[in-house]
């Protein structure tokens, strides 16, 4: 199985950037498909991103499409998570995840390989 490990969170103001990474190690990075997750206090993890093995195509939730852009380096092993004109509401904790299913899926059940998350917090 492959092992996870998110960085990159912390405290930005409105408007700001942050740039999420996800470090992945034991199984080849390249056979699985990658998301990132988020979870606010008190709500259901959502779907914020995904993206293909080979890097292309890449998902979006309606909430983040414009200001984030997922991306991926299979040499590096190393998937990330671009975060621009932040807004208090993205808020959250943010878990980067992998999944071995054949087609890009946006719900936590398909994504069985998780990191410990990463605090992302937007002040106003």
């Amino acid at each position: 199985q492959v092992q996870l490990v998110e960085s990159g969170g912390g405290l930005v103001q409105a408007g700001g950037s942050l740039r999420l990474s996800c470090a992945a190690s034991g199984r080849t990075f390249s056979n699985y498909i990658m998301g990132w997750f988020r979870q606010a206090p008190g709500n259901e993890r959502e779907f914020v991103a995904a993206i293909r093995r080979n890097g292309i195509s890449p998902i979006y939730a309606d909430s983040v499409k414009g200001r984030f852009t997922i991306s991926r380096d299979n040499a590096k092993n190393t998937g990330y998570l671009q975060m621009n004109s932040l807004k208090p509401e993205d808020t959250a904790v943010y878990y980067c995840a992998a999944s071995s299913e054949i087609v890009v899926r946006t719900t936590t059940p398909a994504y069985p390989y998780w990191g410990q998350g990463t605090q992302v917090t937007v002040s106003s």
